[in-house]
């Protein structure tokens, strides 16, 4: 019996960098590169008051996870934790939802790549450059835990050196006082037309682009049993990562807004392209085009790298045929058969996206990105229930990694989540994908009911 443990142990080959390059590396996606524009339009400067709202509740989230990883640093996936405090079938469907949130985000991204590499060869079609891609991470993924690790950890330093760059030009263009089509780099330019220059209206509704943008956050509760010396570097990781993504955000938008005021921060293209270019630096486009290309690639590596970890935590020790092939590890340690699986539906939901008019895929992506709201509202739950699980047992005292100012920054998280879902009802487009992650979500639970009782029967 021991063996057969120590067979289905994943390989625990993820330094400390990969872990934190990993978690920041899947919060810094094209949504800053391309998105922070219509982001400062929507609220114009109290977006930064929005992100460190939304950084302080993700911060607590990670605080939750990290007390329930640290408690058993063995178990392959979050969704143990969920399964063990909220019940059998709520794991199956967080698990199942979580799957299904990584697999959209890797059909949008690989779709996007195939876009970026047209911007240099127009005549690649777009299906032809994804099944590259996919087929170069695939094997990347299935060599080694650390080969994909040192992978997203070079992809993640190249986005980060573009922030870094923008925030670098930013305070010296602010210091010289650089003079732009639109007046001159100041740091009053921040706030030119009030700080909430577009109401509470534009405020509100920033929160669901800016939780959005934290979206993969959460992957540290995939990497604890893969990662070396899980009980010093789980924690350092939870405790610097948000920190450093928040600093990265605030700091980027700073800069857009310090060098041109925000109402001629352009809301259509990236603003990247718009600061590089307006300091002299002719191929801006191009710079940022590889920079959206490489964090697309790296959405890519950790979606196939995700869902092979938790199709194999969902199938692990289950008794259908499927579930025995799936949910077993090859030599190296590695659960090849799930990341097998997960990139064929991956390549298959690509080529059929070719097919699919604009609006579906839209939907499709919308909906997996609402879905992360219950993902993270569960992990919070789960925690509660540990903490009280805990407190009936008299072992408070050997809590190595307490979540601060416990319950009530559990309880401030579940209710800013339950804000972001209220905001989602505000507009029609964002309305309709949380109707569809809700109705996704009892689809799941009927699914695993009947299959409960066809078994009992």
């Amino acid at each position: 019996m021991e063996k057969q443990k120590d067979d289905n142990q994943l390989s625990r080959g993820l330094k400390n960098r990969h872990v934190q390059l990993i978690a920041l590396g899947g919060t810094i996606g094209t949504g800053l590169f391309l998105g922070a524009g219509q982001s400062i339009h929507l609220a114009g400067p109290s977006i930064i008051l929005a992100y460190v709202i939304a950084g302080l509740a993700c911060f607590l989230l990670m605080r939750a996870l990290g007390e329930l990883l640290v408690s058993d640093v063995n178990q392959n996936s979050f969704v143990y934790f969920i399964k063990k405090y909220l019940g059998e079938k709520m794991g199956f469907v967080i698990g199942w939802t979580y799957w299904m949130c990584w697999i959209a985000i890797a059909m949008a991204e690989v779709t996007a790549s195939g876009l970026y590499v047209q911007f240099w060869f127009p005549n690649i079609p777009i299906w032809l450059t994804g099944l590259v891609l996919l087929v170069i991470l695939f094997v990347i993924n299935i060599v080694a835990v650390s080969a994909f690790g040192e992978t997203e950890f070079w992809l993640a330093i190249i986005k980060i050196a573009a922030i870094v760059a923008l925030i670098i030009i930013g305070i010296v263009l602010v210091a010289i006082h650089f003079k732009t089509p639109y007046g001159h780099a100041s740091l009053s330019n921040v706030v030119k037309g009030g700080f909430f220059a577009n109401g509470a209206k534009g405020f509100l509704l920033s929160f669901q682009m800016v939780l959005f943008s934290f979206a993969g956050i959460e992957m540290i509760g995939m990497t604890a049993s893969e990662t070396q010396d899980p009980l010093v570097t789980i924690p350092k990781s939870i405790n610097e990562v948000p920190t450093r993504v928040l600093l990265f955000y605030i700091g980027s938008l700073l800069a857009l807004m310090s060098i041109f005021p925000w109402q001629h921060v352009s809301p259509t293209s990236s603003p990247f392209v718009q600061v590089f270019a307006g300091v002299g630096i002719q191929s801006a486009a191009m710079i940022i085009n590889f920079v959206v290309l490489t964090a697309a690639i790296s959405a890519c590596n950790s979606s196939l790298f995700t869902t092979g970890r938790m199709l194999f935590s969902l199938t692990y020790d289950g008794k259908s045929k499927l579930s025995r092939k799936v949910g077993t590890l090859s030599k190296r340690q590695i659960p090849f058969n799930a990341i097998l699986f997960s990139t064929g539906v991956i390549a298959v939901i690509v080529l059929l996206s070719i097919l699919m008019p604009g609006n579906v895929f839209s939907f499709i992506s919308s909906v997996a990105t609402t879905c992360f709201l219950f993902v993270w509202g569960m992990i919070v739950l789960a925690h509660i229930k540990y903490r009280k699980a805990i407190k009936r047992s008299g072992n408070e005292r050997k809590l190595t990694f307490k979540m601060p100012l416990y319950p009530i920054s559990d309880y401030f998280v579940l209710i800013f989540m339950a804000f972001v879902a209220v905001i989602l009802t505000m507009k029609t487009e964002t309305l309709i994908a949380l109707v569809g992650s809700i109705v996704w979500l009892i689809a799941l639970f009927v699914a695993k009911s009947l299959s409960d009782k066809v078994k009992e029967d």
